[in-house]
């Protein structure tokens, strides 16, 4: 069931940019990718492997910094 939604030119301007980059074939479409997308958290889980936190934090400060 289609719905007339009011929004500001801008809004307007910012939602056909999407559409044209989301290569949607409506706003619908552009609507739905973006509210799908949002809901996904990136997660940096496992980006540095299994290596050990002494390798990790290996010259992160010199001897002189410590306090």
């Amino acid at each position: 069931m289609p719905t007339t939604i009011q929004i500001q030119d801008r809004t307007l301007e910012i939602l056909r940019k999407l559409k044209y980059e989301t290569n949607s074939s409506s706003y619908d479409e552009t609507i739905k990718k973006l509210a799908i997308s949002s809901g996904k958290k990136e997660s940096l889980a496992g980006y540095l492997g299994r290596k050990p936190a002494k390798f990790i934090m290996k010259d992160l400060r010199d001897k002189n910094d410590r306090v």
